[in-house]
């Protein structure tokens, strides 16, 4: 099994929305994610990153917002991939980079936990890959409530979503564990 750690849209854009006061869970993600980032390097294995572009916002890649936060710089030689959408899959080329590289299994960071990571998450369940995810390096933030509600907390919107991916698309476990399951 060939294993792929995948960064999504960890930019400062994000860096900035926890410097303005976001109500964010994991706060510490970031060091989790350069972590993980070292530790793939070590092994040689492959590290992916996919950035998102979106003119007009601060997620345009032409903008401070854009570039990928000092956590997940990409090394010369990673691949990079831009994308519009929340998923990772749609409209990059992302799997047919994988399966080039006979990728399986995907170890999958980054942000925003109930919005790309989850769009990501699903569309790699579909098609195929294992997907581990880390659950603590992973940004998220609160949210409003649909119904016109009080705010949803950062952590119970992490918590829901780490339970629905978990309960069908993803392995969730937290970033110490995953030196382990790269042996496996």
């Amino acid at each position: 099994m060939t294993t792929a750690l995948l960064i999504i849209d960890m930019q400062m854009g994000m860096a900035d929305r926890i410097a303005q006061g976001r109500e964010t869970v994991h706060p510490e993600a970031p060091e989790r994610v350069a972590g993980l980032v070292a530790l793939f390097r070590g092994r040689g294995l492959p590290v992916v990153h996919v950035l998102h572009h979106q003119p007009g916002t601060p997620f345009d890649r032409d903008l401070p917002g854009g570039a990928p936060m000092p956590c997940a710089t990409p090394a010369p030689g990673e691949t990079v991939f831009w994308k519009s959408g929340s998923s990772a899959f749609s409209g990059t080329g992302l799997d047919a980079h994988l399966r080039r590289q006979g990728i399986d299994r995907i170890v999958l960071v980054g942000a925003v936990a109930a919005f790309c990571i989850t769009s990501t998450t699903r569309a790699a369940s579909d098609l195929g890959f294992q997907v581990i995810l880390p659950g603590d390096a992973l940004l998220g933030f609160d949210l409003p409530a649909q119904d016109g509600g009080a705010r949803l907390d950062a952590a119970t919107v992490h918590r829901v979503t780490l339970a629905v991916l978990g309960a069908d698309f993803a392995t969730v476990v937290s970033a110490d564990q995953v030196a382990g399951l790269l042996a496996a």
